[in-house]
């Protein structure tokens, strides 16, 4: 039986947010079962699921160029009288840069890589990325209303929003350019919000970044992504009944060895949470001029303060989340949860601070109602605020457990930290 060794204990990267929890990837750690690619359209050699994640690292890619189709549906609490939490949000869109511009035009927009690329954690946007070695990257999602481009040429970080006509300029620091080395050439400054951050090769390689039991991976046969043979790894949980993720689908260049299409899906339901995909893509060197950027006349520039020099680290697995502590060490890693203290003594409830026997408290107790559920256990008493991947419990005594796991798991773990 092949097997890669375990490397390391890191964990995969969840993002978090109060009171919705949203996450990034559900990355893993792989325990290599042994499969070879299956017959199928195109026809190619066969190939061991270690021999293929092999190929991965192995991947060197200088230059590309594509159009990226990012889609997701992380399945978001609804609103009372409002829109799911699955849709909308889009740049340019309702909550997006067109709006903020035409209501509130003396306010200085905040176009930084961190406020805007938020917003992809919903619904379908179409990405243009091209990169040109370690040094050179940028990304532009294209919406009905205008662009938002993010430029790496160098030490300098650029983003541009050409609805709201705002800048957001960025010093990287020296050392923090990602190292050129197979597979990575073109990721950009080593992490946080950067161009190369949202590429499916960039989730592939979150998904993949340590090794154990943990997790099966297979080869399911082969497909084609942007007019390109590739074959598909399967990554998915072992022994793990509670974990939220069903599997992680990664279609790889058969050439290349480059992740063209990432998909990660939940148990709940039949539709990926989170897909990434190119639709074209080309190896050729791409134009210069596609990372060079002046703002145009008139533009709102914002430099960022010099601790905003980079863009922010994204962090490594739920320990690395501010204030966050793993409470059941003991789970596997598809099932850790991770407890952060918030500060808000209350929690969500009741009401959230209204005045008793105030109307208001009323109509908030409603609107809470609508998108948490009230749960009790040996923590005592909170709110679950629930997606089809990630829950979040906020307990009255201010401490939130989130985590890639269903809500039984969740308070399972936190009754145990309780104890």
């Amino acid at each position: 039986m092949a097997q890669i060794q375990p490397r390391s204990s890191r964990r995969g990267m969840v993002r978090y947010g109060v009171p919705v929890a949203v996450a990034g990837v559900a990355a893993a750690t792989v325990g290599l079962v042994p499969a070879l690619a299956s017959s199928g359209d195109p026809d190619l050699p066969k190939i061991s699921a270690e021999e293929l994640v092999a190929k991965m690292a192995k991947a060197n890619v200088e230059h590309l160029s594509g159009t990226v189709k990012v889609s997701t549906d992380l399945g978001l609490p609804s609103l009372p009288g409002g829109s799911a939490g699955g849709s909308g949000g889009g740049f340019g869109g309702p909550h997006g840069s067109g709006d903020r511009a035409e209501n509130d035009k003396s306010e200085k927009p905040d176009v930084s890589p961190g406020s805007e690329l938020t917003k992809l954690a919903s619904g379908e946007h179409t990405l243009r990325f091209a990169a040109a070695g370690p040094d050179k990257q940028r990304v532009s999602v294209l919406e009905s209303t205008g662009e938002y481009s993010l430029i790496h040429n160098g030490r300098q970080l650029w983003a541009y929003d050409s609805a709201a006509n705002a800048a957001w300029h960025s010093t990287v620091p020296k050392g923090a350019h990602g190292k050129k080395g197979k597979g990575d050439d073109a990721a950009g400054p080593a992490s946080g919000a950067t161009p190369g951050s949202l590429t499916p090769q960039q989730a592939a390689k979150q998904a993949l970044k340590a090794v154990d039991t943990s997790t099966s991976v297979t080869v399911d046969g082969t497909a084609k992504v942007a007019g390109r043979d590739v074959y598909q790894l399967v990554i998915k949980p072992k022994g793990a009944p509670e974990s939220t993720v069903e599997s992680v689908r990664i279609a790889v260049d058969a050439d290349k060895g480059l992740p063209l299409k990432f998909t990660l899906t939940p148990k709940e339901g039949d539709k990926p949470a989170v897909e990434m995909a190119y639709t074209k893509i080309d190896f050729g060197k791409p134009d210069p001029d596609d990372f060079r950027f002046t703002p145009p006349k008139g533009a709102d520039v914002t430099e960022a303060k010099p601790h905003q020099g980079s863009a922010p680290k994204a962090p490594e697995g739920l320990a690395g989340l501010s204030g966050a502590k793993i409470v059941n060490e003991g789970a596997g890693d598809w099932s850790k949860v991770a407890r952060i203290d918030t500060g808000m003594p209350g929690g969500l409830g009741p009401a959230a601070g209204a005045k008793p026997g105030g109307g208001g408290g009323e109509q908030a107790q409603k609107l809470l109602d609508g998108f948490t559920k009230e749960v009790k256990g040996d923590f005592g008493t909170g709110r679950v605020i629930s997606t089809r991947l990630v829950n979040a419990l906020l307990t009255d005594d201010g401490d939130l457990y989130v985590g890639a796991v269903t809500k039984e798991g969740l308070v399972k773990a936190a009754n145990q930290a309780a104890r």
